[in-house]
């Protein structure tokens, strides 16, 4: 999917935390929202920062290359993801791009061997390994729903669409265009766009129009369409609203957010009954927490969630 100018989504994502922490020592993740610092290490093509208390922001940083997706990122991405979620510290997730656009999609020039010349001394032999590339590739996106819980907000390009659909909250500036032009490359998009943007839209008649005409949406229709859910008007109230978010749903229970986001997932992908039947025994076990007794404690004394200290998972 393509998405054009100063429009810049981010994405906020609660992380799914484990017990160990993020590879970045904590003096280098307390950093601001800046697009100026470049890629963090072992990083090439994102910068990670710590904007706030429990809230890191991943940004796809080659702004010279219009963040387009390389062999590199594929791979990085899901490092990534599988480190914040390994974080206790991290709550939410942050995804933004450097520079005026979000990201141009697949990095043709770069991705080319990997997608016209797979190795293979037969169709069957070129088909296997062809397959084993998308699949990994699938996995670049799909590591975003699986390993972070809550929300995300952008931008974007060919693959860019990919990205975005796999998140839980998108939000866009006013001049933001979104496009799924695999169709105009000779491909059909084969990483989550025709499987999850169905879901998130809601009608099936448009996803077949942008899918198989490749025209662009623009911010009005998406919001309309229910791709995003705001609008901003610039960059910079984007970026204060994304944050504003992240910071609401970081001072939740963490265990609450998480049974949220798992269960949504669950529930989009099964029916009523099953999903019922799974959120019956998934609670069975998370209602045995304090933060059930400090947020009834914190809403009787009328206090916000956020004086209330949960525990790290």
């Amino acid at each position: 999917m393509y998405v054009q100018r100063a429009m810049l989504s981010g994405i906020i994502r609660s992380a799914l935390t484990k017990n160990r922490g993020l590879w970045l020592p904590s003096q280098v993740m307390v950093r601001t929202m800046s697009s100026s610092s470049g890629p963090t290490s072992p990083y090439t093509t994102l910068s990670i920062s710590r904007p706030t208390e429990r809230v890191t922001h991943v940004e796809l940083h080659r702004p010279e290359k219009r963040n387009a997706m390389n062999k590199a990122f594929w791979s990085e991405m899901v490092d990534c993801f599988n480190e914040i979620a390994a974080d206790p510290e991290c709550r939410v997730v942050v995804v933004s791009g450097a520079g005026k656009i979000f990201t141009a999609g697949i990095d043709l020039m770069d991705m080319a061997s990997n997608l016209l010349q797979p190795e293979g001394d037969d169709t069957a032999r070129v088909s296997w390994n062809l397959r084993k590339t998308i699949t990994k590739y699938q996995e670049t996106f799909s590591v975003i729903e699986k390993e972070t819980v809550s929300c995300s907000l952008f931008t974007l390009i060919c693959a860019g669409v990919d990205l975005i659909t796999a998140c839980d909250i998108r939000l866009c500036t006013q001049d933001a265009w979104f496009q799924i032009k695999e169709v105009d490359i000779g491909i059909a998009a084969d990483v989550g766009t025709l499987h999850r943007l169905p879901k998130v839209i809601g009608s099936r008649s448009l996803v077949n129009e942008l899918a198989l005409t490749a025209r662009k949406m623009y911010a009005d229709e998406a919001k309309s369409s229910g791709l995003v859910s705001r609008v901003f008007a610039d960059k910079e109230t984007m970026m204060a609203g994304a944050l504003e978010m992240a910071g609401e749903i970081a001072a939740r229970s963490p265990v609450a957010v998480q049974g949220t986001k798992i269960n949504l997932v669950y529930a989009r992908d099964h029916s009523v009954a099953e999903g019922l039947d799974y959120i019956a025994t998934w609670n069975m076990s998370m209602l045995q927490t304090q933060d059930v007794m400090k947020s009834a404690q914190a809403a009787m004394e009328r206090k916000s969630p956020k004086t209330v200290a949960f525990s790290k998972l």
